[in-house]
């Protein structure tokens, strides 16, 4: 991880809200003594988006001169290799301006695309930059460009809320960590609320009540899911027993019954946003002896 690579992502303005965080996760993925040589799978895992739409927004980026792809092959299987990511940043840098690669969509497939050191454009009948399939791990994400970012944009979370959160986990919005800077941490928080259905009210007293119980800043979004997740839970809980009909007085009042695998369930076998780390290896394993799950619904999931 650089500071300088992310910092330098998060200054580029003009960018759709998707494509902005596809440059984010790239620099996250930048090393100043390597490179950059994430994979498509790590990346569409990273962005939450399918592999698809995220090869399209690489080329929008490509497009507008921030950054250029190397494809890689093995000198001796011949075999692809993940491809280089050059953010502009790099020294040296010069944007894309050949005609399109047929095989990969960039190069011209007889020299390479780069004034760095890389293999030539592979003369493969096909090439992992092209492939048009779907990110297993947030298949629930895989939907419309348009669409997607039209969603983000009607409901993005406020800087007057977004504010607030940062104050109730004892946050600094001078000197904010890496992890807390740019669009990635909203778009995070907006999915509390439209995927868990949490209000933002709801949002900002579950930060509270987590900061009790550890009182040290949180390291990003992420290290919340399982406590949204639980207050998600006991929202649900909440609407059903106020849904319930009243009893008889004298009938004994009913004790509400928490069946946290069932619930966990619901959530892997629908489309709705899971946090992979909110599934722990005992309620896996619990969830699989009781068969409210597959082990191939799990996969598909990316719990493990």
């Amino acid at each position: 991880m650089s500071h300088e690579a992310t910092n330098w992502a998060i200054k580029q303005r003009r960018l759709k809200p998707t494509t902005k965080i596809v440059l984010w996760h790239l620099c996250d993925r930048f090393n100043p003594d390597y490179g950059c040589f994430p994979s498509q799978d790590r990346l569409a895992h990273d962005c939450e988006i399918s592999r698809s739409t995220l090869n399209d927004h690489l080329g929008q980026l490509e497009a507008v001169g921030l950054l250029r792809r190397v494809p890689r092959l093995d000198p001796v299987t011949k075999r692809q290799l993940p491809t280089r990511y050059i953010p502009g940043f790099e020294p040296g840098f010069t944007p894309v301006a050949v005609a399109p690669c047929p095989e990969i969509g960039h190069g011209d497939g007889t020299r390479p695309v780069s004034d760095f050191p890389a293999d030539p454009c592979p003369e493969n009948a096909e090439s992992r930059v092209r492939i048009s399939d779907t990110n297993s791990v947030r298949e629930s994400l895989s939907k419309p460009v348009k669409e997607e970012e039209g969603a983000q944009a009607r409901g993005a979370i406020s800087d007057e809320v977004f504010g607030k959160l940062l104050a109730a986990l004892g946050l600094d919005p001078v000197a904010l960590p890496s992890w807390w800077q740019g669009w990635p941490p909203r778009l995070h928080v907006q999915r509390w609320r439209d995927e868990l259905g949490l209000t933002e009210a709801e949002i900002i007293a579950a930060a509270e009540a987590s900061r009790e119980e550890h009182p040290e800043p949180p390291d990003g979004p992420k290290a919340l899911d399982r406590a949204m997740q639980r207050a998600a839970g006991r929202k649900v809980e909440d609407a059903g027993r106020k849904r319930r009909k009243p009893k008889t007085p004298s009938a004994p009042a009913a004790k509400p019954i928490t069946d946290l695998p069932a619930f966990y369930a619901d959530l892997i076998n629908s489309d709705r946003y899971l946090p992979v780390s909110a599934i722990s290896n005992t309620m896996r394993d619990a969830m699989l002896a009781r068969g409210l799950v597959t082990a191939e619904r799990m996969r598909e999931r990316g719990v493990r």
